[in-house]
């Protein structure tokens, strides 16, 4: 059995003090796809964007990865920035006309944080808060910035890093999907090595454990080998409960074992 070249776990809690959750996540080995989000809005409402924004999402760009394969590496990963740009633009669209057509759901939004993996690069696409960190070796590094009032004051030296941690402004975004009629993912590429873990998490967990916590969880999960890695995902949504639970709290963890190539396009050229 071939072993494939990207291995993937997942898991979303509410959480202890709330009672519904408003995180939604989906991945896709099949074609190096990987997308997470956190609805906000109130009651239901947070989780129908981040419910919406999964779905259309990953309908849109398996889509276009099965379809565009060729293209894409032809072209280079520019190419695919512009795509994943124009597919969060309509799921904006949708998502902010829903918002303003149903009463139930004004004022709703969602963040984003989206891994698309091509050949030996790895593509990520962000919005607010949610996250996506790269652990290299021993050395786990955010690959995301924050949209948020909070990372501001960092940026400009008003907060220390420890006293961000105990901010009461954790959750003021300046950038939401589906809250503004158009808004800019922030877009970047990578390139990827074996055994490079990928992180995507929800801010329920980066609020209740530090980066040094993660950290630990992912180097001593990768040691276990192939086929674990839903033990780290577990971890570490117990870890973030044990330490509050605060928020709903949710994890992609994917492991690069080899340069990867969305199977759809090979299934086809080789009748498989």
């Amino acid at each position: 059995m071939k072993i494939p070249a990207l291995e993937a776990a997942f898991a979303t809690h509410t959480g202890l003090l709330r009672e519904h959750n408003e995180d939604s996540l989906a991945v896709s080995t099949q074609y190096g796809l990987a997308m997470l989000a956190d609805g906000m809005g109130g009651y239901n409402a947070g989780e129908v964007a981040s419910g919406m924004a999964v779905a259309v999402l990953k309908n849109d760009l398996e889509a276009d990865l099965s379809a565009w394969y060729r293209e894409l590496t032809r072209h280079g990963m520019q190419k695919l920035h512009d795509l994943i740009q124009a597919r969060i633009a309509r799921t904006n669209l949708s998502i902010y006309q829903s918002a303003q057509t149903q009463t139930q759901y004004s004022g709703m939004g969602t963040t984003l944080v989206l891994a698309v993996f091509l050949n030996d690069r790895v593509v990520v696409a962000h919005i607010g808060d949610s996250r996506l960190y790269r652990l290299r070796q021993e050395t786990l590094e955010p690959l995301t910035r924050d949209h948020s009032y909070l990372q501001e004051q960092l940026d400009i030296g008003l907060l220390t890093p420890e006293q961000a941690r105990h901010s009461h402004n954790k959750n003021l975004l300046t950038r939401a999907l589906g809250v503004d009629i158009e808004v800019m993912a922030e877009i970047r590429d990578y390139q990827t090595e074996p055994e490079d873990i990928y992180l995507l998490c929800s801010d329920g967990l980066t609020d209740m454990l530090t980066e040094t916590e993660i950290a630990h969880v992912l180097i001593q999960n990768r040691s276990l080998g192939f086929g674990k890695l839903q033990l780290a995902a577990d971890d570490l949504i117990q870890r973030a409960n044990n330490n509050g639970g605060r928020d709903n709290i949710s994890v992609v963890v994917l492991r690069v074992l080899d340069q990867y190539v969305t199977q759809g396009f090979f299934s086809r050229l080789f009748g498989g």
